[in-house]
Formats: structure tokens, C-alpha cells, sequence
């Protein structure tokens, strides 16, 4: 306990200070600050909660048609454990990190600390290089789903363009993002963002109920290992969204609080994902298969167009919380982290989002690129590397004695803690990167040779319009009379 208080009074200085130079002097100042500017434990739950279920929401019931109604319960209720375990993990490596940095007297007033900044200070070069190239890669692909979703969604309320030319529409909308400096000012965004995301599932239950079940519905799954462990590997994506968990903390007034906010967030995303994804299951069972997107099969209402209006809201939100991470790295890569002017860091934040726009044009596999990131990306970056990056830290016995925060005992403390990193490492080892990686990589190049790159409009309907008719030349002679039993093709 006496370890706990030395860590808040170290932790909490600089940011007691920020509080209180942040100070509102008239009424307007208040109430923008109440918007705009964020750092307690309730808007790191919202901003927790309202990242992890994004889009992921509507590929969710495609998952219970790969893995099975209970597989996909199971997978739900055992990922989200794992995640909430290493989201711990990180944060207790944030505040040791951060703990030993304010005993040196540096200040991070002015700098956001991030994940390979962490392992830089306690394991090294040679650790944060690894980390920052998973975590970069992740993030780049993590807002690259967005934006395919963004595409996907809009699509069933304005078929007018395909889906390509809404990705090119919605890439230059989720540009703006660079005008957004950091997570302190996610406040009213995170709020928002998961009222949306909570009216879409509930949406998603109970238009599933009321619609029944479709004539002569069946819940084969599973019936192959590749879909099965692709349906894994997504619910492995669903619940790794903590990869931005140190840029969150760092917007913390209070860090050391975020201990058990991502459990927190995590049962009450349970509470959608599970309901949406077991009813949109059970009413259209293995017809999912071939529909990666939920609203695909729902009837079109207005209560389903404002459901996808407000994941297209909640995407732009959510293309932001994975983006920003990767401003910060290129503003520090250029030398302008430290600059107070928004529309300079702006203009230089522009460049980042070139290759995600780039990206989802060249791979719109709305569904099987969640897999495939969570199986190559999403597991070494946000359960192998923290899992083992806490055993390193803590190796020794020295390092374990002068811990800033030692484990529960109910976790068993030290060896309880390493027993439990250890069975992450291997169980996500070889099922989340192992069978996870094959199948998801088999589906995906299966989505390349069946669509091929670049695809206009991915699984969209075939057109039910009629060919045109030739257009007659007056001028022209008319054509040869045919005998009307004769079938032969003449070019």
C-alpha cells in the first residue's frame, strides 16, 4: 500500500499541474473545456469502450456463421478476459516507465508518451523497434478497416456510386481528423460514439427478432477449420483494440486509475456484441456467409438508415482514435511534436493518411481483413509483445522489490502474473497467429482471387437491370433475314 501512495504522489505531479493551468475563467471557456477537453477515469472509459467496438460490431454475426452460436459466445467471453489482462499489463508498464522518467525530473507536459517509447525506456532499443513497427503497421491497417467500412455502410442507404468511389468520398472526410490534436480532446466524440454504437446493436438484436428467422435457415457452422479459426481470429481483432491504451492513459489527469477501465469497457461491450451477434445469427444462420456485413440482410427502414448513419459517425470517430497515434509518431519522426500551432501540425499530419486512403482502395474485403489483421498484427501487438515485455521488466528479483505496482494476490502476485503471460504467449502464439494466421491468409488471398484487387463494389449485388438495347442506324441496311431454326451466332 505504502508503494501505491509513493507511486501517485510521483505520477499525479505534473498532471495536477496541467489541471490546474487549464483553469477555466469565464463561462464560455467551461463549457468548451466540457466538450472539448478530456483526462478523467470516466472519459478513459468511454474513449476504451467506444474504440474497441467499432465497425467490428457488424462483421461479428459473420463470425458466429464461421465458428457456430456457442464457439462464438465462448471466443467472445475468452478474448475479452485476455484483452482486458494485457490492457493491465500495458498500464502497468506506463506507470513504471512513467514513474522512473518524473524521478529523473523529465517532463511530459508538452510530449505523449507512447508504447514504444515505454519499451525503449524499460527493455530497449531493440524492443521498442519491434513494438513500434507492429504497433505502427496495426494502427495503419486498423484505420484502413474504417474507412472500407465507412464505404460498406454507406452503400446500403446509396447504391448511386459503388463502393470504391464512397471509399475515395469518405478517405477526404476522415482527413479532418488532423485538425483533432490529441485524446484529451476525444471527450464529446467517445460520449457520442458509444450512444451510436449502442443503438446500432440494439438495432441489429431486435430487428433480428422481430424479422424471424428466413425459410429453411440453417446453422451449419462449423463446418471448415479455415472458417472456423478466421471467425476466431476476428473476435481476436474485436477485443485488441487497446493498442492506443498508452495514449489514452497519457490523457489521464490520474493514470495510475486505468488499472481495471478496459475490464470495465469490455463487459459493457459484451453486452452488445453478444446480443447483436447471437440474434442476427439465428435469424439468417449460414446466409451470413456470403454477407460480411449485417445491414446487408436486414430489410432497409429508417430505423436500419440510422443505424448506419451513426456507424458512419462512429467510424470517422474511430479512424481518429487509431490515426492519431500514428500523427504523433510522424510529428516526432519530423521534429514537429512540439509545436503549438494546430494548423502547422496539421498540414503536417496530411501525409499519414495518403497510404491508408491507397490501402483500403486496394484491399475492400470488408470482414476477411479483420481477420487477417487480427491474426498477423493484432496478436503479437496488443497480447505476445506486452505479455512478454511485463515478464523482461520484471525478470529480476530487484526489479520486482522496487515495482511501482505489485499484483493482486488473488492473481497469485509475481507467479501467478508469469504463469498467466506465459499461457497468453503461447495460447495466442499458436492459435491466434498460428491456425489463426493460415486461415485468415487463406480466406483473404480466396477474397483476391474471387474479387481481385482494386474491386469496385466487394459483394455487392449483381446488377438486375436489363442490357441495353442496340441502337438502330437509320442509314444502316437492314439485316439479313434468318431462318428461324437457325441458332448459329453471326459477329
Amino acid at each position: 500500500m505504502a508503494t501505491d501512495k509513493v507511486a501517485e504522489t510521483v505520477i499525479v505531479g505534473s498532471y495536477v499541474e496541467m489541471e490546474t493551468e487549464g483553469k477555466a475563467n469565464d463561462m464560455k471557456t467551461r463549457f468548451s473545456k466540457f466538450l472539448w477537453h478530456g483526462g478523467s477515469v470516466y472519459d478513459a472509459w468511454f474513449s476504451c469502450a467506444s474504440n474497441q467496438v467499432a465497425q467490428v460490431l457488424l462483421t461479428l454475426p459473420y463470425s458466429f456463421s464461421q465458428l457456430g452460436m456457442l464457439s462464438g459466445i465462448c471466443f467472445q467471453l475468452f478474448y475479452g478476459l485476455l484483452g482486458s489482462w494485457t490492457a493491465y499489463l500495458i498500464s502497468i508498464l506506463y506507470v513504471e516507465y512513467r514513474t522512473r522518467k518524473e524521478r529523473e525530473k523529465v517532463d511530459f507536459r508538452n510530449h505523449v508518451i507512447q508504447w514504444f517509447e515505454v519499451l525503449d525506456g524499460l527493455l530497449g532499443k531493440y524492443w521498442r523497434n519491434v513494438g513500434l513497427a507492429f504497433n505502427c503497421t496495426f494502427l495503419l491497417f486498423g484505420s484502413v478497416i474504417q474507412l472500407i467500412a465507412c464505404a460498406s455502410n454507406i452503400y446500403y442507404i446509396n447504391d448511386n456510386l459503388d463502393k470504391r468511389t464512397w471509399t475515395y468520398i469518405f478517405g477526404a472526410c476522415c482527413a479532418t481528423t488532423v485538425f483533432i490534436p490529441s485524446f484529451h480532446n476525444y471527450r464529446i466524440w467517445s460520449f457520442l460514439g458509444l450512444i451510436m454504437t449502442t443503438y446500432t446493436a440494439w438495432y441489429l438484436t431486435i430487428a433480428s427478432l422481430l424479422h424471424g428467422q428466413v425459410e429453411g435457415v440453417k446453422h451449419s457452422g462449423p463446418t471448415k477449420m479455415v472458417l472456423y479459426f478466421t471467425g476466431a481470429t476476428n473476435i481476436l481483432y474485436t477485443f485488441g483494440g487497446h493498442a492506443v491504451t498508452v495514449e489514452i492513459m497519457h490523457a489521464m489527469w490520474k493514470p495510475q486509475k486505468f488499472k481495471a477501465i478496459y475490464l470495465l469497457a469490455t463487459l459493457y461491450v459484451l453486452t452488445l456484441t453478444l446480443p447483436s451477434g447471437a440474434a442476427v445469427y439465428w435469424a439468417f444462420g449460414d446466409m451470413l456467409l456470403d454477407h460480411s456485413n449485417a445491414f446487408a440482410l436486414l430489410p432497409r427502414s429508417s430505423s436500419r438508415d440510422m443505424a448506419v448513419i451513426l456507424m458512419l459517425i462512429h467510424q470517422f470517430i474511430t479512424f481518429g482514435f487509431a490515426c492519431t497515434p500514428l500523427y504523433f509518431v510522424w510529428e516526432k519522426a519530423i521534429g514537429m511534436h512540439g509545436c503549438k500551432s494546430l494548423c502547422k501540425r496539421a498540414a503536417a499530419r496530411l501525409p499519414v493518411v495518403i497510404p491508408i486512403w491507397f490501402l483500403a482502395i486496394i484491399f475492400p474485403f470488408f470482414g476477411p481483413i479483420n481477420s487477417t489483421v487480427g491474426s498477423l498484427l493484432v496478436s503479437f501487438t496488443v497480447y505476445i509483445i506486452p505479455a512478454l515485455a511485463h515478464m523482461f521488466t520484471f525478470k529480476s528479483s530487484a526489479a520486482r522489490e522496487n515495482a511501482v505496482e505489485q499484483p493482486p494476490k488473488y492473481m497469485g502476485r509475481w507467479v501467478g502474473t508469469f504463469v498467466i503471460n506465459t499461457f497468453v504467449v503461447v495460447w495466442v502464439l499458436i492459435v491466434g497467429f498460428g491456425f489463426g494466421g493460415w486461415a485468415s491468409v487463406t480466406n483473404f488471398v480466396h477474397q483476391i482471387d474471387t474479387f481481385g484487387l482494386f474491386t469496385k463494389c466487394y459483394q455487392c449485388p449483381p446488377s438486375t437491370l436489363p442490357p441495353p438495347l442496340p441502337l438502330v442506324n437509320a442509314t444502316a441496311a437492314p439485316p439479313p433475314l434468318r431462318h428461324p431454326h437457325n441458332h448459329t451466332h453471326t459477329p
